[in-house]
């Protein structure tokens, strides 16, 4: 989580209501999604940071509640943020399942969801990856893939050379879809490693300092 004077500044900043709550938006770590808006206290945000686990304000039951306490599905809080205005915290985790009571990966579930944000397209690209790898259904040619690393392998090289060719030679509505296709065999690839892009994600945010 933040460090010990990254916490202090949140504190001195925070702007609580009448109620001493503050808007909590939670959003995941790895894929930059909203998973769900909840409320803070002090004594939340307390214990939030003694667990390293999101505990949160219930407005409804008037207490202090730890995120999956009955469901299982936690989340470690990875760091903390705070608005311009100090009047809404960000809190970026990693979850351990569904956000939702309703089973749903995030509460943000209704209203118009097509076509997705595209930012949306590889987390949920990297969720059917591994549920192609767990259910293995007959025909799919993700399965097949993973079945034959040499393959995949070589699939990736060809991609590549393709979308080089499209860049050099073919229109930009191509370059998109040969791009595409080489996104898709590589995370098949990754996956294939157990890694997932998020691991080369880390890296070049090690680069990048």
């Amino acid at each position: 989580m933040n460090s010990p004077d990254g916490e202090q500044t949140i504190d001195a900043q925070i702007s609580y209501d009448e109620r001493g709550l503050v808007p909590c938006v939670i959003q995941d770590w790895h894929s930059g999604e909203v998973l769900t808006m909840a409320y803070m206290n002090e004594l939340a945000l307390q214990r939030t940071r003694a667990t390293g686990e999101l505990h949160l304000w219930s407005r409804s039951r008037g207490e202090l509640w730890r995120k999956g306490e009955t469901s299982g599905n936690t989340q470690t809080v990875k760091a903390l943020r705070l608005d311009c205005d100090g009047d809404t915290l960000l809190a970026l985790v990693e979850p351990a399942g569904p956000a939702c009571h309703t089973g749903e990966r995030t509460c943000f579930h209704r209203g118009a969801l097509e076509p997705p944000a595209p930012y949306e397209t590889l987390p949920a690209l990297e969720r059917t990856l591994s549920a192609r790898a767990k259910e293995r259904p007959a025909g799919s040619y993700t399965v097949e893939l993973l079945d034959d690393p040499q393959r995949i392998g070589e699939k990736v090289r060809e991609e590549a050379e393709e979308v080089a060719r499209a860049a050099r030679e073919e229109s930009d509505e191509r370059v998109d879809e040969e791009t595409a296709d080489v996104i898709y065999h590589l995370l098949v690839l990754l996956h294939s490693r157990g890694r997932t892009l998020a691991d080369a994600e880390l890296v070049l945010d090690e680069r990048r300092s």
